[in-house]
């Protein structure tokens, strides 16, 4: 594709992304707000739905012949393209309810299986990651206006093998994921909620991030391409292949997030 192309999908995608963030602290100000159950007893509040509306909306508008996969539309889960958007308009929702603050907007753009730009938003941190037009990752610092920041390239760390920073899901971690964890030399290990986990890689704040658990694309592209931008790796955890995404029900195998100079075991 074009620069231009790639340039609008940057500036497009940031502004999208603020807008949403803007949205769901709207909602999580307040003194209560509704949350309830999907079909698969995940839960959903009406942050999740405002922000996937104006998400939707605006990128209707920017990019109206892209189809977008969005995890708050079931009618989408059965779109097939070889270039597509996909979204997660407020992951972490568990973090969202319990007031932890670890929750994002993710917006990606997927071409033949890679995704290869997109952008993490965690309002409540005040953290902004994203794939600039050429490519590279950058983080933000705010605060985050209609002009951009001031942005810092970022790149993975060069890590230790002895001594390795692992980061691990808040909501998600069980046995298996510590009995995996625990065949490497770990100097520290840390949790953290949805896909702020794949931005701490990014930024050399850990060297390491396996998921062996349920996941679903839009959970995983933005910070996915995030981590490309800045050097590093998403491998499938049972034969250390590249992650892709367009898979039936855009459902993912377990799955390694890495420096490329992680020794795997």
């Amino acid at each position: 594709m074009s620069d231009d192309f790639h340039q609008l999908i940057e500036t497009a995608f940031r502004k999208i992304a603020l807008q949403a963030g803007a949205v769901i602290m709207e909602v999580y100000g307040r003194p209560d707000f509704e949350a309830r159950a999907k079909s698969d007893n995940s839960p959903v509040t009406e942050a999740d739905e405002a922000a996937d509306e104006v998400i939707r909306a605006e990128l209707a508008k920017d990019f109206p012949e892209i189809p977008v996969v969005t995890e708050e539309a079931a009618e989408t889960h059965m779109l097939k393209a070889d270039r597509f958007i996909i979204v997660d308009p407020l992951d972490g929702t568990k973090e969202f309810v319990q007031r932890r603050g670890d929750f994002t907007v993710n917006i990606a753009l997927v071409e033949n299986g890679v995704p290869v730009r997109g952008v993490v938003y965690a309002p409540a941190k005040e953290r902004l990651f994203y794939t600039r037009a050429d490519g590279a990752s950058v983080e933000e610092t705010g605060p985050f206006g209609e002009k951009q920041g001031e942005v810092t390239p970022i790149r993975v760390s060069e890590p230790d093998n002895d001594a390795l920073l692992v980061v691990a899901s808040k909501s998600h971690r069980d046995a298996a994921t510590d009995a995996y964890i625990n065949r490497y030399a770990v100097k520290d290990a840390k949790s953290a909620g949805s896909s702020l986990k794949f931005c701490l890689v990014a930024t050399g704040e850990a060297d390491f991030y396996p998921r062996l658990g349920r996941t679903m694309e839009w959970d995983t592209a933005a910070g996915h391409a995030v981590v490309l931008g800045a050097g590093g790796k998403v491998l499938r955890f049972d034969d250390h292949t590249p992650l892709t995404y367009g898979k039936p029900g855009y459902e993912n195998p377990f799955f390694l997030v890495l420096s490329p100079d992680v020794t795997l075991k």
